[in-house]
């Protein structure tokens, strides 16, 4: 089981197909991959699981052009590639930069902290943010 600083954990390797294709002059790299992780939302701090699947393509030289440096080309010296790591490398760079437990979470009441997920809090309506009190005036005229 890994896990990042983020508190992600990787609950099984990587699940991944992949396929190399020479195509007359250039190679293409495809792969699918699955990854099951563990994560505390974003939104609400629960727990969750869930299973992520990926697609990546890539196109691998030899040498990369002069003036190629946007990452369309994967370099393959000697024509060897590290698969490994180059999927590595794709999973973690497509990982959502928000994980949330489902698409409708609610999340914390700022104020109290209570799960809105699981029913309303408390606390009164919306406080006013003391620095646009002012402008509160223009809509009781």
């Amino acid at each position: 089981m890994l896990s990042s600083d983020t508190g992600l954990q990787f609950l099984k390797p990587a699940e991944a197909n992949a396929e190399i294709v020479n195509h007359a002059g250039y190679v293409r790299y495809e792969a699918d991959a699955r990854v099951h992780i563990r994560f505390a939302c974003d939104r609400c701090c629960a727990l969750s699981d869930k299973v992520l699947t990926f697609h990546f393509s890539h196109i691998l030289v030899t040498t990369l052009p002069e003036m190629e440096e946007d990452g369309e080309y994967i370099e393959a010296p000697d024509y060897q590639l590290d698969t490994d790591s180059l999927l590595r490398d794709d999973i973690l760079l497509e990982l959502p930069s928000k994980l949330l437990c489902r698409e409708s979470c609610k999340g914390l009441c700022p104020k109290c902290g209570n799960d809105l997920n699981v029913g309303a809090c408390s606390c009164k309506g919306k406080e006013i943010d003391p620095r646009l009190a002012v402008l509160s005036s223009l809509l009781t005229d």
